[in-house]
């Protein structure tokens, strides 16, 4: 690596949670930033903003068989990929990453995607680098939080996650991630059975603490969902649901799940665009707030049945801020000088929810622990 500074590569740094990621490190002084993407005027603008010289904005395909001469070349030490949507993405850039003995985190919630990372484990040793999917909400925060509060039980039978996004729409590839598996199915683990749920169905109500209040959340297939029935072992339960700021917004995208799911639509995908222009346009009118919380139930070390939730609260469309946490922190992690395992994983055990959270620290971002 360079002993001057950590070179580090943000993939998509133009993009919706590229740029926030690139933001957060630009200015420091451990680290040397590379923006890339495909659009070479988004990216040079990106980079002017930002204060980088023309030299640090690349005009790359990610996916490109050139991407492991240019990562050598320009001597990165790390690549951040943030340009998804991450399913149905093959491990090309892990794989070209590796090649060039970089360091590797992305922000897939995919779960396939972030679930089957550990097949490049053996190609990452062998290159002694660190390979890390999922460096986002889930799992990587989640998973952070259920380590920090599973020593108070006994026996912990249950994890319920859920998220509930603020006004900002996100970017048009994570919306097309969203789209793409409405109304299909996909398994999660309930009281001890993988059971059939589908994308964006099984509506429910949840209040978040004020001033987030009520919102419909709907199940989501995400890496937690496999990654966390191992993990802790012998929990019964493990769910994840999500939620628009809109309930009308919300309640549309259930419908056609609905639709998907009885056949009447072959897939919600088409729907993504407009529906994503429509919701920047009610951006105005739609509340800037947005959570996160994580319930555990089970039986604590008194033998009492216990339940706790934890929550984290964002205000003026800071939400979006958070997925970007993990790879700032990990990124940090290496300009400090610290080592992280070598090998490919997913994001789980890597990162404390204190570490989590360091770089939302001037945002308007609360923690509200049990």
């Amino acid at each position: 690596m360079s002993s001057a500074a950590l070179n580090v590569l943000v993939l998509g740094g133009s993009g919706f949670f590229g740029s926030r990621i690139a933001s957060s490190l630009a200015h420091d002084s451990r680290i040397r930033l590379f923006l890339a993407g495909r659009d070479r005027r988004r990216v040079e603008e990106a980079a002017r903003v930002l204060g980088l010289v023309p030299a640090q904005a690349l005009c790359v395909d990610a996916h490109g068989p050139n991407l492991s001469s240019e990562l050598r070349q320009r001597g990165i030490d790390v690549v951040v990929h943030t340009a998804g949507p991450f399913q149905g993405q093959n491990y090309d850039v892990a794989r070209a990453a590796i090649a060039a003995r970089c360091h590797y985190f992305d922000l897939a919630d995919g779960r396939s995607f972030v679930n089957g990372i550990g097949a490049l484990d053996s190609e990452a040793c062998d290159r002694g680098v660190t390979v890390v999917s999922g460096a986002s909400s889930v799992p990587c925060l989640s998973s952070a939080v259920v380590d920090r509060y599973a020593p108070r039980f006994r026996e912990l039978t249950a994890i319920r996650i859920g998220i509930g996004s603020g006004a900002r729409a996100p970017g048009i590839a994570t919306v097309r991630g969203i789209f793409g598996y409405l109304g299909k199915p996909f398994t999660r683990f309930e009281r001890g059975q993988w059971v059939v749920t589908h994308g964006w169905m099984d509506l429910k109500r949840h209040r978040f603490p004020a001033p987030l209040g009520a919102r419909w959340l709907g199940s989501c297939d995400v890496p937690d969902l496999e990654l966390f029935p191992q993990r802790y072992a012998p929990v019964s339960t493990v769910t994840f649901h999500a939620g628009f700021a809109s309930d009308v917004g919300h309640l549309v995208v259930w419908t056609l799940a609905g639709a998907v799911r009885a056949g009447v639509l072959r897939s919600g995908a088409p729907f993504a665009s407009p529906l994503n222009w429509l919701s920047r346009l009610l951006e105005p009118v739609v509340s800037d707030k947005g959570g996160m919380f994580v319930t555990l139930e089970g039986i604590g070390q008194d033998g009492a049945a216990l339940a706790l939730t934890w929550n984290l609260l964002a205000a003026r469309n800071q939400g979006p801020q958070i997925p970007c946490a993990a790879a700032t922190a990990l990124v940090r992690k290496l300009a400090s000088g610290q080592r992280l395992a070598v090998g490919a994983m997913p994001c789980v055990g890597l990162l404390s929810v204190e570490e989590y959270l360091e770089p939302l620290r001037d945002l308007d971002v609360r923690e509200v622990a049990p």
